[in-house]
């Protein structure tokens, strides 16, 4: 069974390199520029045509299923010795544009390995895992230039997000500042979901990304700066899971992402409203945000689009496209590693949950909601997933529970070592009695004639010639 965690780390690997051509083939780029993106696809990730196009044909009939590694034969080569591993980094080390196939022959022709011992996807993933792919090798140093203004046609086309200082508010007793999280459509400056926050981790861009998406359906395409809360693993995988193309501006260009930084500018007009309300919380602040962005900006007419976001979103022939409930709820869920104890039970946030004692002693690893812990998904290496609740502690320990019957001690009838050991010593003895008898023949021709060539022996006293009575 293949790794749940290593084929989504696979298959995200794969949809990153595959962004720019997928991006491209949306826009209805023309051919000369699409073969040009195929050729640096191959020659960056080390791969040849007949995989990008492998990748396509999966990305298209299955999504991101489709990107995942197919499940290997356990008993298939495959295993690359570490000496070997090792040389192939030096090689990529010295040259970091060399490719795959192009360290493969250099070890081939060295005599290092056979030729065609090393296959080159596994070449390329132990490089990877090691860190030496030639993505993670080669750094881009691009002078900046003055950003292009553009816009998207119709709505859900394209998302930007930021998060924006809010006002300070006071919880027990200490002054604390807010976060103001948005979502904007490109296209028609709709705030498909703006609110206050009280701290920037990734757990908020996550909210305000869920409501988002079960208010208005998903976008085509998000856009972000480089800030943690968004260029995160979390971000990568729910958006590859979703299906929506995963874009980061430029270092350093807050004018690339020119919208969301507008309306911000924006929302200080409404912070200096809100400031003579005097709110001292966050839902406070968020009921009197909903009304501004009702009142005062959705429906006020926008210069650029000569009507308003509100009229712009709900006129657009773009369909809203919603993915089913337990896709987005995979999408939006977290996942660690826990080790289950000897009472078929795993600590997660200071609180036990119990998985069973079939696992006793395994790793596990756990789905969870960041909204909802009550229950949590095991994943375990081998099976099918499960939920599990929170164990509840009750006054008395009750009985205790009886193993299953596939695990614990057998009581054995034998010793089978034993057993064994005992039908090799026989044999060992009988082979050794066949091996030591007299065969007659080897001496003696007919009753007691001695061979012509040989000369009669005189018998012991205790001992009877060969052929003649042993009367006692």
């Amino acid at each position: 069974m293949v790794d749940i965690r290593k084929s989504e780390e696979i298959a995200l690997s794969r949809h990153s390199a595959l962004t720019p051509l997928l991006t491209a083939l949306d826009d209805g780029t023309d051919r000369a520029k699409i073969a040009q993106l195929k050729k640096d696809i191959c020659r960056k990730n080390g791969i040849s045509r007949r995989t990008l196009r492998r990748w396509l044909t999966g990305y298209g009939e299955r999504g991101f299923e489709g990107l995942k590694p197919a499940p290997r034969n356990p008993g298939a080569p495959g295993i690359i010795p570490e000496q070997v591993i090792e040389e192939a980094i030096f090689l990529r080390r010295e040259l970091p544009s060399r490719s795959i196939p192009q360290i493969i022959e250099i070890l081939e022709m060295e005599g290092r390995v056979p030729e065609g011992f090393v296959k080159r996807t596994t070449l390329q993933d132990r490089l990877t895992e090691r860190g030496y792919s030639a993505r993670q090798m080669k750094l881009y140093s691009q002078p900046g230039v003055a950003a292009r203004r553009f816009a998207r046609l119709e709505r859900n086309d394209l998302w930007q997000s930021d998060i924006k200082y809010g006002p300070f508010i006071t919880i027990n007793g200490d002054k604390q500042p807010t976060y103001l999280v948005c979502f904007i459509d490109d296209a028609t400056r709709y705030i498909v979901h703006a609110e206050f926050y009280a701290s920037q981790d990734q757990s908020v861009v996550e909210d305000c990304f869920r409501k988002a998406i079960l208010k208005w359906g998903l976008p085509r395409r998000v856009y972000f700066d480089n800030g943690r809360q968004f260029h995160n693993h979390w971000m990568q995988r729910a958006c590859a899971i979703l299906e929506i193309k995963l874009l980061f501006a430029k270092p350093y260009s807050p004018e690339s992402k020119g919208k969301i930084e507008r309306f911000n500018r924006s929302v200080d007009s409404f912070f200096d409203e809100v400031s003579l309300k005097r709110c001292r919380t966050l839902e406070e602040y968020n009921k009197y945000l909903s009304i501004w962005l009702q009142e005062c900006y959705h429906m006020r007419e926008h210069s650029s689009l000569k009507k308003s976001p509100e009229d712009a979103f709900k006129s657009s022939k773009a369909a809203l496209r919603f993915a089913p409930a337990d896709v987005v709820a995979r999408a939006f869920k977290r996942s660690e590693r826990r080790k289950v104890d000897k009472a078929g039970c795993i600590s997660f946030r200071s609180r036990k949950y119990e998985v069973g004692l079939a696992f006793v002693g395994r790793n596990v690893t756990i789905a969870y909601d960041q909204t909802d812990i009550q229950t949590l998904e095991v994943e375990p290496e081998h099976g099918e997933p499960f939920r599990i609740k929170e164990l509840v502690i009750g006054a008395h320990t009750g009985p205790r529970p009886k193993l299953p019957k596939t695990i614990g001690v057998v009581k054995p009838e034998t010793s089978r070592l034993l057993d064994a050991k005992e039908k090799r010593y026989e044999s060992r003895i009988d082979a050794g009695r066949r091996a030591s008898a007299i065969r007659f023949g080897e001496f003696a021709g007919v009753g007691s004639q001695v061979l012509p060539s040989a000369k009669p022996a005189q018998a012991p006293p205790d001992v009877f010639p060969v052929g003649g009575d042993a009367g006692v």
